[in-house]
This record gives C-alpha cells, sequence and structure tokens, in this order.
C-alpha cells in the first residue's frame, strides 16, 4: 500500500519529470518477459538528480521511522535499490547491506554483502515492484540468515494483483512511496496523457501479460 496520497502524487509527479518513468500507450515497450506495455520504468535515474534523489531518500526514511522506528540495518535489493538504500541508511545513519539474486560463485560465496548479524531487525529497500518475486528472494535471503525483516519500502510498484498475492502469501508487509493508480491520476492532471489514454493504461494494468496494443 502506499503511504498516502499526497506522497503518491508526488512522487509520479518527479518521476514523470525526469523520465524515470515512460508513459506511451500508442507505443509500447516491450518488456524482458516478452510482455507489451505502455509503461517503462527506470528509478536508477533518480540518483542523477540530487533535489529528487533527497526527495526520495527522506521519504523513505522518514516514513520507514514511523513505521517501523530505526531498525538495526537497511538492506537494498540488487542492483536497482543498493543506491537509493545507501542513501537511506546513511540518512538514518544505520548500517547497510546489499542483496544479490543468488550467491557469488567464487571467494566468499555471499548473496548478503555487508555485515549482518542473526536477530537484527531489518527492513528491505526496493525501486520498482512488479510481480514482487525478486523482492521477496531477497527477503528469503535474509531470512535465512536468521535477521528480523519487519518490512520492504520501495519506490513505485505496478499495483499487479499478482504482486499483493505474492507479499501476502509470503507474510511480508510492503509499502510503497507511489502506485500506479496514483501515477495516472497525476499523468491526466499535468497533461502528460489524456483520458482516453488514461484508460488503456488502465486495461493494461488490469491484464498485462494479455494485453494488446492494438
Amino acid at each position: 500500500m502506499i503511504f498516502n496520497k499526497d506522497t503518491a502524487k508526488k512522487t509520479a509527479e518527479v518521476l514523470l519529470q525526469i523520465n524515470a518513468i515512460k508513459l506511451q500507450p500508442n507505443a509500447p515497450f516491450t518488456w524482458a518477459s516478452g510482455w507489451k506495455s505502455p509503461i517503462y520504468c527506470d528509478n536508477r535515474i533518480v540518483l542523477s538528480f540530487p533535489t529528487i534523489r533527497n526527495y526520495i531518500r527522506e521519504s523513505i526514511a522518514r516514513n520507514i521511522e514511523e513505521l517501523y522506528g530505526k531498525p538495526d540495518v537497511i538492506a537494498g535489493v540488487a542492483t536497482g535499490a543498493i543506491g537509493i538504500g545507501a542513501l537511506v541508511a546513511d540518512y538514518l545513519n544505520l548500517p547497510f547491506v546489499y542483496v544479490r539474486p543468488e550467491a557469488k560463485k567464487h571467494g566468499r560465496q555471499n548473496q548478503i554483502e555487508g555485515y549482518i548479524e542473526k536477530g537484527q531487525t531489518v527492513v528491505v529497500v526496493e525501486d520498482l515492484i512488479s510481480t514482487g518475486m525478486s523482492s521477496l528472494n531477497a527477503v528469503k535471503a535474509l531470512n535465512e540468515a536468521e535477521v528480523n525483516v519487519k518490512g520492504m519500502v520501495a519506490i513505485f510498484s505496478y499495483g499487479f494483483d499478482i504482486a499483493a498475492e505474492n507479499f501476502k502469501n509470503a507474510n511480508v508487509e510492503l509499502h510503497t512511496l507511489g502506485n500506479y493508480e496514483n501515477l495516472l491520476e497525476q499523468a491526466v492532471d499535468t497533461f502528460y496523457i489524456t483520458k482516453e489514454q488514461q484508460d488503456i493504461l488502465a486495461q493494461w494494468n488490469a491484464n498485462p501479460s494479455k494485453w494488446n496494443a492494438n
């Protein structure tokens, strides 16, 4: 769920402003999964814009403190959330680790990079939630390290039903700064898209794997 509507609308505004999110209902992108999509989101672009980067960092940090107090450690999901996760940890003056998709095949064969101890409380920072599976894979690795994952905070979620189901089944609490529904509202309010394009984008979100741009 989003923290609040004002934050969701502001997050949508800044992500559209720097083209971290692009909406192209009439010229869809092709995702790695093969899905045709009228939206493309790359929140790593946030790191290149100091004012917006600071807004995202401080919004995540403030909401983590309101939800959980100060955890012992902030964990970022590699690779997209390493940068913003480290910035949040720095703002909160907390240790930072990041979690790889899988353990390295060489050296110390770590999946979790950085120092963490059994029993510590951890909040996971993610940049983007689609189905949630890669994010929950990071939580699984942390659970196997016997730490206490309090929840996950992400910049943006596509709001897919499958993601909500996956997080519910994994018993992981997810909060995001922004989501797809509020993104579309902000995009219409600022004339980034038309109402007709909003309808097309809403249709995609309802059934992304079957959506046909034509």
